[in-house]
């Protein structure tokens, strides 16, 4: 059987989509390289797959290397789990997380299953601009209210201490490394 899988971002382009051909029994793996190929994302991340309910709530999760599972699901791991082991009816639902540090996502979905076999998996629409893959903020950023990068040293921070005044010769003698301190 070949597999119609769409997805889609709701950030960036509104006319970013990609559409892939696969074999049942192409792994997540393959459909993991074919997603980044297409978007021009380097393999250095810890993508995921989930399957995902019609309300789009993660259930199984599909990993890029074997991880502690929970007691809710067995690990999935992509090298080992073929597209027809998770997938078997139009309109199956999946995310694709690429950036984990933020958890931004592709969301997938199952449009069709033709008879035929082929090899792997191949982008057969590419469309729109794929959004950055990473995130370039600091996650932290924001936790001082102001949002911006220098959060610790706020206007409102600066105001009422002035960074001169701080005693820096009473810091020069510790030392993490002799066990002094605990």
């Amino acid at each position: 059987m070949i597999y119609r899988l769409t997805f889609s971002c709701e950030e960036g382009d509104p006319a970013f989509r990609r559409v892939f051909e696969a074999d049942a029994d192409a792994t997540f793996l393959q459909l993991h390289e074919a997603i980044l190929k297409s978007v021009d994302y380097p393999d250095d991340q810890m993508t995921s797959f989930f399957m995902c309910n019609d309300e789009w709530e993660k259930g199984q999760e599909v990993t890029l290397v074997e991880m502690d599972s929970s007691f809710e699901y067995d690990n999935m791991v992509m090298n080992e789990t073929r597209l027809s082991d998770l997938m078997e009816e139009v309109g199956q639902r999946l995310i694709y997380i690429f950036d984990p540090m933020f958890e931004r996502y592709f969301f997938g979905s199952l449009k069709e299953i033709k008879p035929g076999s082929m090899n792997g998996v191949e982008c057969v629409e590419s469309k729109g601009k794929a959004p950055k893959q990473l995130k370039s903020e600091d996650p932290l950023a924001g936790v001082g209210g102001k949002g911006d990068d220098d959060f610790l040293f706020d206007d409102e921070f600066k105001d009422e201490y002035d960074l001169g005044d701080i005693d820096m010769e009473g810091f020069q003698d510790l030392s993490f490394d002799d066990g002094t301190m605990f």
